[in-house]
């Protein structure tokens, strides 16, 4: 019985590798298998649109706060791409940025409502828009580059934060 079933499933292997896949082998339509995930005729009338309230800089923040703030901020990011990016340049940059750089940082990291959007800019995918275009996106970008090839596989541990209060 096992060496029968074995062989039936071997047979289908083989027709499915020989290119003689049927849809209605498995119970599939043809037309199954193109479907994008977007019906033609969707009203859209089930999504709520959530406002995102503007960004405000915090002027009356204490600069050590700011820092702690955007370290957390630049971890914590909608898309690991950017985690690992923003975490990284953090960890190499903010303890020497200027107040004016932080906020300059912060406004990059804040005020546009898209990830993808800062990505894109970083990797320079798309172009920057000019209330962006500043000294603190070109260090990004720079270190976007990775001259010197270094593994940016993940998020750098919290431990530097200690070693510096030594």
């Amino acid at each position: 019985m096992f060496a029968a079933a074995l062989r039936r499933i071997s047979r289908k292997v083989i027709c499915c590798s020989q290119g003689f896949w049927r849809p209605a082998l498995v119970g599939l339509s043809p037309s199954a298998r193109s479907y994008r995930g977007d019906a033609p005729d969707d009203s859209m009338k089930d999504v709520i649109e959530i406002p995102i309230p503007p960004w405000q800089e915090r002027l009356d923040e204490p600069i050590e706060n700011k820092r702690a703030r955007l370290l957390y901020e630049s971890r914590k990011r909608g898309m690991l791409e950017n985690c690992i990016l923003l975490s990284l340049f953090a960890k190499e940059y903010l303890s020497t940025m200027t107040e004016k750089q932080l906020s300059l940082y912060d406004r990059l990291i804040n005020e546009p409502s898209n990830d993808w959007d800062i990505y894109y800019w970083a990797t320079e995918t798309k172009p920057t828009p000019p209330v962006f275009d500043n000294e603190i996106m070109n260090m990004l970008k720079e270190y976007t580059k990775n001259k010197n090839m270094e593994q940016r596989l993940r998020q750098p541990d919290l431990e530097y934060l200690f070693e510096e209060q030594k």
